[in-house]
């Protein structure tokens, strides 16, 4: 048994192990002073920063800016705790607009390093250098601007100083905690300097045409490049950025940046809300990149919830996240194809009538079956074209409404609904000219019952034929589902559970939000949930799991998305069953016809399991297959 511990007095500790303490949770490691460091240049203006480490920051961290400096009077101030010129009233509390807030971090700094602070205002003589230690003030040569130094970080607590990782690991993470600056104020030019050599330089791009700039110095072209635009507006959020495309996922979350209002943050509601709109176009585990900017009313974003200001709190979680959601979903709805070209916004006009666009959205239920055989036409390698099957339109109709009556190659059916005529995306141009300007091209041949080959202006076009199909239609039956709302059905007997206090919570709170997804969850006593009614299309599934899925999701995200990703699974495999199969022979006129349904539908560029649906082979790299102009 232990012996009991005497009792100690009560006292108060002294100033230095305050400030220690508090470092504890504001200083992580070097990167978290640049972090700091940064901020606090940023709000004073500055359009230059400079960063110079020596030993991976932990020997010597030096940031220089060009911003309005720090008077002479106030500069033994600046590094007492909780000294700050950001507020003074907790109305200025509410609504932080600058990075800094708090009046911790140099306090800190100075607790655990050997610190000066050398500054210079607008209309002052000379500068004046700050010893952290001892609290000297003496004249200095300087520009405007303000340069702070930090050596030996951690000396005074040798503890921590053990936990750090290597030089090299140390840098990286310091270059990170700039990046995330430098991808929001691309007006600001910042210069990294290692051991005396520049590893980073980013240099300052105003505008709107700078931003995008920056965004390809910092991420690269290629994310640029891979990415669509975002400017999405909700209620009171605003969300600006770039969103990568499928095909650019990432196997890590290393290329995910969100802010809000300016602030560098991690937030698991802005997570969730862009993992979501990624559901049915990511294969496997991969995942999203995105640099996404959320700018909203101060007052309704709390940023004091940790001393690293990197948390915040929201005052309404679900209006973030649908707001989120939302704005990725319909900048990935866009068909990369219409983007290869530019001609989504000059189509030829003409049209299919509602039998022939229906040909590959799937037969209606009572289509008669028939044992007609279908090969690909051979390929006229002479001058006479009058036996191309484009060039009688008549013939190309009929082939188009026979196809989906090959009933016995699909094994279960997808609902039917006959689309509108306006709607209809068009077929082929009977002018060779117009076909040109579509952005998947002109169908040329069928590749092993697999693929369709395609030619457009830039080269060659590979289409899986049933992954494509299966988007299409896939597509189709949700947007059919979302013109119906969310009905619910009753259970015969409640399915009731062993409920935790936070799922009894959860259900009472969100009781509003359970019936438009069509669940009704309610309290049986005191530890038990009852399921009363569940959305119709999910009737034939576990109730209790499909409700402590959904009680889970929201109290977590304050949104869910169970009951839509359920629905879609069911959707998503009756489009698989219902989509063309392989080894089907497809004639030019039925793979033209794909590859306009292809152009018209959103999300086309991938199945339904995230695979893509076709490839872009340009003619330079057809070229350097055979080698030609070497």
């Amino acid at each position: 048994m232990s012996q009991p511990q005497p009792r100690r007095t009560i006292r108060e500790l002294p100033d230095v192990l305050i400030s220690q303490i508090a470092a504890g949770e504001v200083i992580e490691r070097p990167a978290s002073v640049v972090r700091e460091l940064v901020d606090n240049a940023l709000d004073a203006g500055a359009r230059h920063i400079t960063l110079r480490l020596l030993g991976g920051g932990i020997r010597l961290i030096s940031v220089e800016d060009d911003g309005c400096g720090i008077p002479v009077e106030e500069l033994p101030v600046a590094l007492k705790r909780h000294a700050t010129s950001k507020i003074v009233s907790l109305e200025d509390l509410e609504s932080v607009a600058t990075m800094g807030f708090r009046g911790e971090a140099l306090a800190a700094v100075n607790s655990v390093s050997e610190m000066s602070l050398l500054s210079r205002t607008e209309g002052a003589a000379t500068a004046f250098l700050l010893d952290g230690q001892t609290g000297e003030v003496r004249p200095a040569a300087r520009a405007v601007g303000t340069t702070v130094e930090v050596k030996e970080l951690f000396f005074s607590t040798p503890a921590r100083r053990h936990f750090l990782k290597s030089e090299n690991t140390e840098l990286a993470h310091c270059i990170e905690a700039v990046r995330r600056h430098a991808l929001v104020r691309s007006e600001v030019s910042f210069a990294i300097w290692h051991e005396g050599k520049i590893v980073e330089q980013w240099r300052s791009h105003p505008g709107e045409a700078g931003w995008n700039q920056r965004l390809a110095d910092v991420l690269g072209e290629d994310f640029v490049a891979s990415s669509v635009n975002i400017d999405f507006r909700s209620g009171p959020v605003h969300v600006r950025g770039r969103a990568g495309t499928p095909d650019a996922a990432r196997a890590r979350a290393d290329q995910q940046f969100a802010y809000v209002n300016g602030r560098f943050v991690r937030d698991k509601v802005i997570t969730h809300g862009a993992r979501s709109a990624y559901e049915d176009v990511l294969h496997g585990q991969r995942q999203p990149v995105y640099v996404l900017y959320l700018q909203m009313d101060p007052t309704r974003v709390d940023v004091n919830v940790h001393p690293t200001k990197i948390e915040v709190r929201f005052r309404d979680s679900r209006e973030v996240h649908q707001a989120m959601r939302h704005a990725i979903e319909r900048a990935l709805a866009v068909p990369r194809a219409q983007l290869l070209t530019g001609a989504n916004t000059n189509l030829p006009q003409s049209k299919l009538d509602p039998d022939a666009a229906a040909s590959f959205l799937g037969p209606t239920p009572s289509a008669p079956a028939t044992q007609s055989t279908w090969s690909q036409r051979g390929m006229a390698f002479g001058s006479d074209q009058s036996n191309r099957s484009d060039h009688d339109p008549a013939k190309a109709m009929a082939d188009l409404k026979a196809l989906w009556g090959q009933t016995d190659q699909i094994q279960e059916r997808t609902p039917s609904w006959t689309p509108s005529s306006d709607k209809a995306p068009a077929t082929l141009s009977q002018n060779e000219n117009a076909a040109q300007e579509w952005p998947l091209g002109r169908a040329i041949a069928q590749l092993q019952g697999v693929y369709v080959l395609a030619e457009n202006s830039q080269g060659l076009i590979v289409v899986d034929m049933h992954a494509a199909h299966e988007r299409i239609v896939y597509e189709r039956l949700k947007q059919q589902l979302d013109t119906t709302r969310i009905t619910s059905q009753p259970l015969l007997i409640p399915a009731s559970f062993a409920a935790t206090p936070q799922e009894i919570a959860t259900a009472e709170n969100c009781a509003e939000v359970l019936q438009q997804l069509g669940l009704e969850v309610s309290a049986l006593s005191a530890k038990t949930l009852a399921v009363r009614a569940v959305p119709t299309s999910l009737a034939q599934g576990d109730a209790v799991e499909l409700a402590r899925s959904v009680l889970a999701e929201l109290a977590q995200h304050d949104a869910a998305t169970v009951v839509q990703r359920a629905q879609n699974e069911i959707l998503a495999t009756m489009a698989c069953h219902g989509a063309v199969r392989a080894n089907r022979k497809l004639t030019l006129d039925e793979m033209n016809a794909l590859l306009r349904q292809m152009e018209a539908t959103e999300r086309s560029d991938q199945c339904n399991h995230g695979r893509p649906t076709w490839r872009q082979v340009s003619m330079r790299e057809l070229d350097a297959l055979f080698l030609r102009g070497r």
